[in-house]
């Protein structure tokens, strides 16, 4: 047996495991669902030293290969500990997502018809190394009634192994099947392959990563994907804005944590404003937070010294790094057209007083959240109520924007009769 033919049927094989457990876990009442995921919240921390040593050996391996937001991803602390597990405990707090209020008719046949909210079955999940979205996507999963198979990159292997290993073992332990979560240990992208292809046995998966990444896992699947993540994410600074407002919203989206998806990675500033407005951003992201600024002739123009010139490549980029790129436009409407040129159709936003401006962005920008005055990293499930997110959906079926519960779940029509037949 060739090296390819034993990936092959071990993924085959984690394919089947998964699909023998979704019966069990659908059917899981929502206290046992919740215990599920109270016991992973306290075993987070009560195992907080074991996960944290699991993680410098994936630090110690990669880390010196990774830009430092990146590095910031992957590294856990008690503290990040905690706030997962407090994640965990608002999941717990949530509503079912499989319980009613359901939709029930009877047709002018006399058939009784209830329309029944039931998961997905097997959700897999393609993710880089952030070990958080481990468990994010584990509880997300167990909460909805999901089995879950988990591929994260090859930084995070050595603390994806262990925080698996904890969560099989609860599920063991409370005599449920362990197999309702799996792990992909394989770290190659030959395993990525083998998933895309395994629609036998896995009903949706989730890919996070680089927009070269999403594209690849959308163009060569024939499981059905749901597309997420790239963000290539805009700010228009209308000529109207609160300068101090908008400072703050521009050094927050950018700054705060800028390896992720909601970071923005690109500044619109109208050109009325631009001589004034943007010595001022200079200054706030370049010589206080060390962001390396990319911009357009007219921006490069205004600030020869500070500002290198970007490329046609940048526009596009998602850089998940202290890099952004400037642009001085016209007026709204260009703003609003060049955004849609470039958009991942993750997050925009506009920093504007003036309401009709407002409405005309949230009407005319294609992307899955618009934002006025604030910053675009609340795009987050946490952040809308979710408990926590699977991902951030780009496209516009089934699922758009942050994904909590209920995108992990689908209907199933329940037909009661008394011996109809069809004329």
């Amino acid at each position: 047996m060739t090296d390819t033919q034993s990936l092959h049927e071990q993924m085959l094989n984690l394919g089947k495991r998964a699909q023998a457990t979704t019966n069990q876990v659908a059917n899981l009442t929502l206290n046992q669902r919740n215990q599920i995921l109270t016991n992973i919240a306290q075993t987070l921390v009560k195992q907080s030293d074991a996960i944290l040593a699991a993680n410098q050996l994936d630090l110690d391996q990669y880390g010196s290969t990774l830009s430092g937001p990146m590095v910031k991803r992957l590294t856990l602390t008690k503290a990040i500990l905690a706030e997962i597990a407090d994640s965990l405990y608002s999941l717990v707090q949530l509503a079912d997502p499989l319980a009613g209020p359901y939709e029930n008719w009877t047709n002018q046949a006399g058939l009784k018809i209830n329309v029944v909210t039931v998961p997905l079955g097997v959700v897999a999940m393609i993710y880089e190394a952030r070990p958080n979205v481990t468990v994010d996507a584990a509880s997300l999963a167990i909460k909805s009634g999901n089995a879950v198979i988990l591929r994260g990159g090859k930084e995070a292997i050595h603390t994806n192994r262990y925080l698996v290993q904890l969560m099989r073992q609860i599920l063991s332990d409370l005599g449920y099947n362990p197999d309702i979560i799996q792990l992909v240990t394989d770290t190659s992208h030959a395993s990525v392959d083998e998933l895309l292809h395994l629609r036998s046995y896995i009903d949706v998966l989730i890919p996070r990563g680089s927009a070269a990444f999403i594209n690849h896992v959308v163009t060569n699947a024939t499981v059905p994907v749901i597309e997420t993540g790239a963000g290539n994410t805009h700010i228009f600074v209308d000529e109207s804005a609160d300068f101090d407002q908008a400072l703050s919203i521009i050094e927050n989206a950018k700054t705060q944590k800028p390896a992720v998806c909601n970071a923005a990675e690109k500044l619109l500033i109208h050109q009325n404003i631009a001589d004034e407005f943007l010595p001022l951003v200079i200054e706030r992201l370049q010589t206080q937070d060390q962001v390396e600024l990319r911009g357009d002739v007219a921006s490069c123009e205004l600030a020869p010294n500070q500002l290198t010139a970007a490329t046609a490549a940048d526009w596009d980029t998602e850089y998940n790094d202290l890099i952004m790129g400037v642009k001085i436009v016209d007026d709204i409407q260009e703003a609003i057209n060049w955004i849609n040129q470039h958009t991942t159709h993750h997050s925009e936003t506009i920093l504007t007083e003036e309401a009709d401006h407002a409405q005309l962005f949230m009407r005319e920008i294609d992307a899955a959240v618009v934002y006025q005055n604030a910053s675009s990293r609340f795009t987050d499930g946490f952040q809308f109520g979710f408990g926590a997110e699977i991902g951030i959906s780009t496209q516009k079926l089934h699922a758009r924007g942050p994904m909590g519960l209920k995108a992990l779940t689908t209907v199933k029509y329940e037909i009661f009769g008394q011996g109809q037949i069809r004329p």
